[in-house]
C-alpha cells in the first residue's frame, strides 16, 4: 500500500525506426544461483542492493535477487521533464518504492516513485548546479556531462533517508513520509538535517546572480558513511571530508593536485578513494578528521581518453575477496585492471596482486564501476562513449566486457572470458539470484537508427542470453546512468529523459 493512486506516468517517446529494429532476441534464461558470500552489510546503510548506485558500500554493483529472465518481458517508462529528466542513482525503501534523483534543466530532484507505474509520489526540489548555468550561457553542453557533482551519488540510509550533496556544498538528509489529510494523504520529502560545508569547502559558484565569480568553486561529489555512522565526502578538487551526524563536526584534509570525480567505498578496515592520481585507504582520527593509512599511485597516461571523464582512473574502487580492492588505470596504450592487497601492514612491494590489459590496443577505456563477486571482476569498454550526442545516426562504441579471476592462492589473475556487447556508458549489473550480468546495449545500426536493449549476459560463461529493446532514439540514451535491479525482480535503467523498466511478463 502506498497511500494513494499514482498519476498516470507519460511514456518517454520513441524516435522513427521502433518497428524496424529487432525487439527481442535470444531466449528466456533459467535462473541460476551463484556461490560465495555477499558483501558484509553496512550497519548505516539500506540492505544490499538497495542503497546506492553501486549495491552495497563495498561498490560490488551486485543484487542478492533476481533479475528479470527474458519472459515475455514488459517495457514500461516515464517521461521526468520536457528536456533531459534522467534518473541515475536509483535506490529502493523498505516498502519497495524507489528513491532516485532525476536531473533537469532546472536542478535536479529527489523523487519517490511507485515501482509499477513509474509515476512520481513525492519530490524535493534541489538547486540548479553551476555545470547547468555554464552549459546554458557558453552553448557548452559538455560541461554538464562531465559534471558528477550535485547529488547523483547520493545513498539511501537505515532509516529510509536520502543522503546526498547539492550543488550549494551542502549535506542533506532527507526523509520521506505519508501525510494524511482531508483527501487521504499523499507523501512528502522533508529535510531532516542540513550540514554546510561552506566553511570549508570554496563556493564562489556560477549562478544566475553570478555569472562571474572570482573565486573558487569546489563541488562536493560523493557522500558515504563509514562503519561509525560519520558521513564522508569528496570534492572534485581533491577535498576529503567527514561530517560527525551526533555533534555535526566537520573536519577536512585536501589530496592538493589530484581530482576526485567518482564515488568512493567503505569496509571497518577503512574508506577507499580513487583520485586521478593515486588509490587511497583512509580512515578518520579522534576527532573526525581523515588520515592516510596508505597511498598507491597507478598509470594515469597522458591525457583524457574519449569516454573518461577526467584524466585517471574511472573507476569507484571495489572491496572483495580475501582483503582486496580493484580500480582500473589509464594507461595510454591498454587500459589495465589492477588489484591490490588492502591491508595496513602489506609491504609496498607486495601490494599489487596483478595488472591484467584489457580491450584493443589504442581503444579501452571505463569511467564506471567494476562489478565483483567472490574473486572474480567484471569491466566494460567505455571508450569512444562522450556524451549522448556521440552515438546518434546508428554510430555505437568498441565496446567488449571482459571477465578476470583473481587466483585461489593470490598469485596472480587470468582472464576467463571476453564478450564482444557494447555496453557505450552504464553501470552494470550482476544478479546473484540467478547468475545474470545485465547490461545496456547498443550496436551499430547502418539505417541510423538508434536502438537500445537491456541485455543479459551468462557470468559463468560470458554468452549473452537474450535482450529486449527498451527504445529508440537519443531520449533512451542512458548518459553514464546504472542499470538497478529492483527487488520485485525488475531492471531499472536511468535514461537521457527518465527512467525505464524491464520486467518479465506473463
Amino acid at each position: 500500500m502506498y497511500g494513494m493512486t499514482p498519476a498516470q506516468a507519460e511514456e518517454i517517446p520513441k524516435a522513427p525506426g521502433h518497428r524496424l529494429v529487432s525487439h527481442y532476441d535470444g531466449s528466456p534464461a533459467a535462473g541460476r544461483p551463484l556461490p560465495g558470500e555477499a558483501p558484509p552489510q553496512h550497519p548505516f546503510l539500506a540492505p544490499n542492493g538497495r542503497s546506492g548506485m553501486h549495491s552495497d558500500a563495498a561498490g560490488s554493483a551486485t543484487s542478492p535477487w533476481s533479475g528479470p529472465l527474458g519472459r515475455n518481458p514488459v517495457v514500461t517508462s516515464e517521461k521526468i521533464a520536457a528536456l533531459g529528466g534522467e534518473c541515475a542513482t536509483a535506490t529502493f525503501d523498505s516498502g519497495g518504492r524507489l528513491v532516485t534523483v532525476c536531473g533537469t534543466f532546472s536542478g535536479f530532484k529527489v523523487k519517490l516513485l511507485d515501482p509499477r507505474t513509474l509515476a512520481t509520489l513525492a519530490e524535493h526540489q534541489l538547486p540548479q548546479r553551476s555545470s547547468t548555468v555554464e552549459a546554458i550561457t557558453s552553448l557548452d553542453f559538455a560541461k554538464i556531462f562531465k559534471d558528477t557533482s550535485g547529488g547523483a551519488y547520493f545513498y539511501l540510509d537505515n532509516q529510509d533517508r536520502a543522503v546526498l550533496a547539492d550543488s550549494r556544498q551542502h549535506i542533506l538528509r532527507l526523509e520521506h513520509s505519508w501525510i494524511p489529510d482531508e483527501t487521504g494523504g499523499s507523501w512528502k520529502f522533508t529535510v531532516d538535517d542540513d550540514w554546510d560545508l561552506t566553511g570549508q569547502v570554496p563556493h564562489d559558484c556560477v549562478t544566475w546572480t553570478n555569472l562571474w565569480p572570482s573565486g573558487t568553486c569546489d563541488p562536493v561529489t560523493s557522500v558515504m558513511p563509514d562503519w561509525n555512522g560519520r558521513i564522508w565526502w569528496v570534492t572534485r578538487q581533491g577535498r576529503v571530508g567527514t561530517v560527525d551526524p551526533a555533534t555535526s563536526r566537520i573536519r577536512s584534509i585536501r589530496l592538493a593536485g589530484e581530482e576526485i570525480q567518482n564515488s568512493f567505498s567503505v569496509a571497518e578496515d577503512g574508506v577507499s578513494i580513487v583520485t586521478d592520481h593515486a588509490l587511497y585507504s583512509f580512515r578518520a582520527t579522534a576527532d573526525g578528521t581523515p588520515e592516510v593509512q596508505w597511498r598507491q599511485t597507478y598509470d594515469r597516461g597522458t591525457g583524457t581518453k574519449p569516454g573518461s571523464v577526467n584524466q585517471g582512473s574511472g573507476t569507484t574502487p571495489d572491496l572483495f575477496g580475501n582483503g582486496y580492492v580493484a580500480i582500473t588505470d589509464n594507461s595510454d596504450e591498454r587500459m589495465n585492471v589492477l588489484v591490490y592487497r588492502r591491508g595496513v601492514d602489506v609491504p609496498a612491494d607486495q601490494r599489487l596482486v596483478c595488472k591484467v590489459p584489457v580491450f584493443g590496443a589504442g581503444a579501452s577505456t571505463t569511467d564506471n564501476s567494476l562489478i565483483t563477486w567472490g574473486n572474480s571482476i567484471v569491466v566494460e569498454n567505455n571508450y569512444g562513449y562522450e556524451n549522448p550526442t556521440s552515438l546518434l545516426l546508428g554510430k555505437s562504441v568498441v565496446g567488449g566486457v571482459s571477465r578476470i579471476d583473481v587466483r585461489a592462492d593470490g598469485s596472480g589473475c587470468d582472464t576467463v572470458w571476453e564478450s564482444a556487447v557494447r555496453a557505450p556508458s552504464v553501470v552494470p549489473k550482476l544478479s546473484t539470484g540467478n547468475g545474470l550480468l545485465y547490461f545496456y546495449e547498443k550496436e551499430p545500426n547502418f539505417w541510423g537508427i538508434d536502438a537500445w536493449y537491456l541485455t543479459a549476459v551468462d557470468f559463468r560463461t560470458g554468452e549473452r542470453r537474450w535482450r529486449q529493446l527498451t527504445g529508440t532514439g537519443p531520449l533512451y540514451d542512458n548518459n553514464w546512468a546504472p542499470i538497478t535491479l529492483g527487488p520485485d525482480g525488475t531492471a531499472y535503467v536511468g535514461v537521457f529523459n527518465g527512467i525505464v523498466a524491464v520486467r518479465d511478463g506473463g
